[in-house]
Formats: structure tokens, C-alpha cells, sequence
């Protein structure tokens, strides 16, 4: 008898064996994600519920650590979904099945597209997202491009290093950064967004809170809205982004960029930013954006300490599990630093490995300031996921 440990961290490890006995491509895939092991935390359920739960995990070969009005279920795939069925599962579980079922699609069939304003950009591979920041005071490169056309010129060479897509800033979001006034923000990223236009490069996002701004920016070219705020600092962007069929990146932060570094206070940093940003993605669609427009950013960098972005970043899956695509924007951080011991200007190397790292928990979508180096490590990272 021979034994074998196939890798626990991706279904492909189990595909790839049953493919290799003659199973199908699909039935093997979905079998696969079927016997990976699942953990999922249930919160605000009754004492009913809970004891309803742990007599059900005693049938059903599931681990269940519990205390009052929580609940972690532990298992493969397979054994919790039961749960999700209103026709499997208890009747004092009934509550469960929504929540749960909507985790489990997005676990099965994570979405290949996302739809901004007159197109859609495939997910299939990664995404990367070039920086264009036209500031003076940026954390990293303020000051870096002093005219439009330097920053239409650094735009094309962003596009030919292979990033995907272009976000054009005007507004510093660095700790303790000062508002900029909408005419100043208006004159810094429209020039720059209208001469990409002009000649074709794109697509473009600009990166904004404002909706006077993301409205001259769309009728300058503009196909994404990037909102640090998540749509919580102007109430007139929701609105604006919903009839102009653009896509949006909403990302997490708690306060603004003055006052964030004083509420990065979490019990448990992936939880609680995962549950903040659902709650802002479901605003959104309750607004009338479409699912298919939204993508998340769990905001790095924003009301977080170093230890917590390095706990976000490993628990990303978190994040992932909401459904929506994930766009990560990992680039020269601080917390790269506090890792690596390497000043601002020369943690391209730490960026782009986190990035790999956030490629393998489910991130879609990478915004960084060297796309070269990025591509590289996304390159190789995405081969180990998507095999040829």
C-alpha cells in the first residue's frame, strides 16, 4: 500500500489527481473544492441555534467550537454545505442557510470579469493596476511627475510594462494628509486623464472621494471610480457611479486619512474588516451599483499597524470569501518596511512578493507603482494556480 499527502492549500492538488485517474475536467474541479477543508465563523445566533448546531456537527463529522452567541464550524466543503439547504439542514438552522450559500457560490465560482463603463476586464490572470500620482506629497512618489504630459508619458510606460489598468491621483491619502480642494484635485488629474484618452491608453481609473472630481474625470475618459472612502466621505459618488455604469474599487479605512491611524483598534483584523466592507458592498448594490461593477479593497495601509496588515494579508481569504473580486494595494507600505527593514523607495522587491502572496489567497487585482517587477512575480505566481 502506498501513501501519498497530497498539498492541502489548493484544490488543484486533488484535481489533478483525479484528473490524472480519468476523471473529468469539471466533475474532478468541483470535487475538489468540495473536500477542501472550510472554517467559518457564525456570529449573533441563538442559544437554540447553537445547540441545534452542535447536535448537528455530532452527526455529520464537523468540528464546532462555540461559546454564546458564536460558533466556529470546521470541516470539508462538502459537510458544511448541507447547511446552506433549507431541505438538509435543521429547521432551528434556517437563519444560516442564506449567509452560508452565498459564501459556498463564491467559493465554487469566483467571478472571471468585472464590468466597467463601456467594457469589462477579465480576471482570468492578473490584473495589475499602474499608480499615476500626480501630488507633491504622496507617501512614496509625490512630486515624481511634475507636469500632465510626464504623467501621460509614465502612463504609456506603465501600459507597455503590462499593467492593465491606470489609476490617476491627485490627492494624497498618506497618514495625516491634509484634503485637497476639489478645483486644485479637477486640475491636476483631468489633463493627464483626457491625454491618455487621447491617445487610446487605458483603461483609466482616477483615484477619488469626490464626486465633482469622478465626474469631470468620466466625461475626461475615465472608465473605473477608486474611492478610498468606499463611498462613505461624498454621498453624491454612489449615485454618480451607478448612472454612469462605472466600475468602482471601495475600499476599506475607518476615519480619513488625518484621523486613521488612531482607530486601527481590531480584535480580529480580517473579521472585522471583511464584515465593514460587505456592509459597504451592500450598500452600493442597495443603491443600485451592480454587483458586477464592485470590487473590494481591504485598504492596506489605512487604520491598520504594521501586524495587522501582515495578519490581513495572510487571512486575505477572509476578504475573498465576500465574493466580490479583490484589488490589494500593497505597494511601498509601510508595513513592507517594518518587514524588510528597506526604506520607502526600495520595497518594490517586498511589494511584488506581496503581491504573489495575495494572488495565492484569492486577491485579482494589484495596484503597485513598478509593474514590471510586479508582472514577474504575478507571472510565476499565477503559473502554480493556472497551470498551462
Amino acid at each position: 500500500m502506498k501513501v501519498t499527502a497530497l498539498a492541502a492549500q489548493t484544490p488543484e492538488a486533488v484535481r489533478a489527481a483525479l484528473a490524472a485517474r480519468g476523471w473529468e475536467g469539471q466533475p474532478a474541479w468541483f470535487a475538489a473544492v468540495g473536500i477542501q477543508p472550510l472554517v467559518v465563523l457564525i456570529e449573533d445566533i441563538t442559544e437554540a441555534e447553537r445547540e441545534a448546531l452542535v447536535h448537528w456537527a455530532a452527526k455529520s463529522g464537523v468540528d464546532v467550537l462555540t461559546g454564546t452567541g458564536w460558533a466556529l464550524v470546521a470541516g470539508s466543503t462538502s459537510r458544511i454545505a448541507p447547511l446552506a439547504r433549507y431541505d438538509r439542514a435543521p429547521a432551528e438552522l434556517a437563519r444560516l442557510a442564506p449567509a452560508l450559500g452565498r459564501l459556498l457560490a463564491a467559493r465554487a465560482e469566483p467571478a472571471r470579469a468585472w464590468l466597467i463603463r463601456d467594457g469589462e476586464i477579465s480576471l482570468k490572470q492578473p490584473v495589475i493596476i499602474g499608480v499615476i500620482n500626480v501630488t507633491p506629497d504622496s507617501f512614496s512618489d509625490g512630486g515624481h511627475l511634475p507636469s500632465a504630459d510626464a504623467a501621460i508619458e509614465h502612463g504609456s510606460r506603465l501600459m507597455a510594462d503590462g499593467c492593465r489598468l491606470l489609476d490617476v491621483g491627485g490627492e494624497s491619502t498618506r497618514p495625516g494628509a491634509a484634503a485637497v480642494p476639489v478645483k486644485e484635485e479637477i486640475a491636476r488629474v483631468v489633463p493627464v486623464i483626457a491625454g491618455l484618452a487621447q491617445r487610446g491608453v487605458g483603461p483609466i481609473s482616477v483615484d477619488t472621494r469626490k464626486a465633482e472630481v469622478a465626474r469631470a474625470a468620466l466625461d475626461a475618459g475615465v472608465a473605473v471610480i477608486n474611492d478610498v472612502s468606499g463611498l462613505r466621505f461624498d454621498t453624491g459618488l454612489t449615485a454618480l457611479a451607478r448612472d454612469a455604469q462605472a466600475g468602482v474599487i471601495l475600499m476599506h479605512m475607518r476615519g480619513t486619512p488625518d484621523t486613521m491611524d488612531d482607530l486601527a483598534t481590531y480584535g480580529h483584523v480580517a473579521a472585522e474588516v471583511a464584515a465593514e466592507l460587505g456592509a459597504t458592498a451592500e450598500r452600493a448594490e442597495r443603491a443600485g451599483i451592480a454587483r458586477e461593477r464592485i470590487v473590494l479593497d481591504p485598504g492596506f495601509g489605512f487604520a491598520k499597524t504594521a501586524t495587522q496588515n501582515l495578519r490581513l494579508l495572510d487571512e486575505l481569504a477572509t476578504i475573498v470569501a465576500l465574493g466580490y473580486p479583490v484589488a490589494v494595494g500593497l505597494s511601498r507600505k509601510r508595513f513592507l518596511g517594518a518587514a524588510t527593514g528597506r526604506p520607502v523607495e526600495d520595497r518594490d522587491r517586498a511589494t511584488a512578493v506581496g503581491c504573489a502572496l495575495a494572488w495565492e489567497r484569492g486577491a485579482r487585482l494589484f495596484r503597485v507603482h513598478d509593474v514590471a517587477l510586479t508582472r514577474e512575480a504575478l507571472a510565476l505566481a499565477s503559473a502554480t494556480t493556472n497551470p498551462t
